[in-house]
């Protein structure tokens, strides 16, 4: 069963983890596609403040912001 805090870490975690596919000296030879990828990804994913105001609205499914 997940808890609501991993849900919020999964979130962030993910959304660091595309930014990081996105920066070629994080990620070197990374293939244009997977970053163009990330990008779509990443074009309406929530932003730090949307989780924080979605945790504050409803923390029994993000868990504490």
């Amino acid at each position: 069963m997940t808890l609501p805090d991993e849900r919020r870490l999964a979130v962030q975690r993910t959304g660091e983890f595309l930014l990081a596919l996105m920066d070629p000296k994080k990620t070197p030879r990374v293939p244009r596609a997977v970053r163009l990828a990330a990008l779509a990804c990443l074009r309406h994913y929530p932003s730090s403040f949307e989780l924080r105001e979605t945790s504050e609205a409803c923390p029994r499914l993000w868990g504490e912001a």
